[in-house]
């Protein structure tokens, strides 16, 4: 796998999260660099998910998310993208993905007549990740695998610093998974993208991540997989394997 570039650097300081007095996170914090898949592990309960949130403002917390570039030497405001792990989205649902992708770019109603220039950039992005052919095609009937694809598309438009991935590879089958990573590994190369995924595949951990994350209310190791794999902290919590 290719070496993050050490230009770009995203730092998560002491986030911490409280709910009704009780810690759910503690001074949560770890570095990733541009170029870097780094991927979050724990078990049912760790505060993954709610790490996710905190990153992305969702709910109230206490400590910072920081970005630096390195190569102009100074902090910048950060952009992040963000896959979630499920959409609720009815069968019967007219809208398509021209209609949800617009209403995501464009200040204009979607209900409107087409806007050719929103359309063409629309069909740009998604064709990064062979969805081109998806635009007329409905929400509601897009399989696992063509959904990622489109909010993928969604969330790198425009291209983030940062991509927040939280198990996204939920309902898709194996062909489908290993397209995914493909994309993910295609994104990280060519952009210097920074990412970010939470998963509970552990063969896929090993597969695919640079950096792995061992997450239980605050960071218990971090390293490459077969440190973390073969650590106590992690044997303690899901035996070996």
């Amino acid at each position: 796998m290719k070496e993050a570039c050490g230009l770009h650097c995203t730092k998560i300081e002491n986030i911490s999260v409280k709910l009704e007095d009780q810690d759910i996170l503690k001074n949560v914090s770890f570095e990733i660099y541009c170029g870097q898949l780094s991927m979050i592990i724990g078990k049912n309960g760790a505060g993954k998910s709610t790490l996710l949130k905190a990153i992305l403002n969702e709910i109230k917390h206490t400590g910072k998310v920081e970005f630096f570039d390195m190569k102009k030497n100074k902090q910048e405001k950060i952009k992040i993208g963000y896959v979630p792990q499920s959409l609720n989205i009815e069968r019967n649902m007219p809208t398509t993905v021209y209609d949800m992708f617009a209403s995501y770019i464009s200040n204009s109603p979607v209900w409107l007549k087409k806007d050719k220039k929103v359309y063409n950039i629309v069909l740009e992005n998604l064709q990064k990740f062979g969805a081109q052919d998806l635009i007329e095609k409905r929400v509601g009937n897009l399989s696992g695998g063509e959904l990622q694809r489109v909010l993928l598309a969604i969330a790198t438009t425009p291209i983030p610093n940062l991509l927040i991935l939280d198990e996204p590879v939920s309902g898709i089958d194996v062909n489908g998974i290993k397209e995914f990573y493909e994309m993910l590994s295609k994104l990280k190369n060519k952009y210097d993208m920074s990412i970010i995924l939470v998963s509970h595949d552990f063969n896929l951990v090993k597969k695919f991540a640079d950096k792995v994350i061992l997450l239980d209310k605050k960071v218990i190791k971090e390293g490459k997989a077969e440190e973390v794999f073969s650590s106590k902290e992690f044997i303690e919590r899901f035996g070996e394997i």
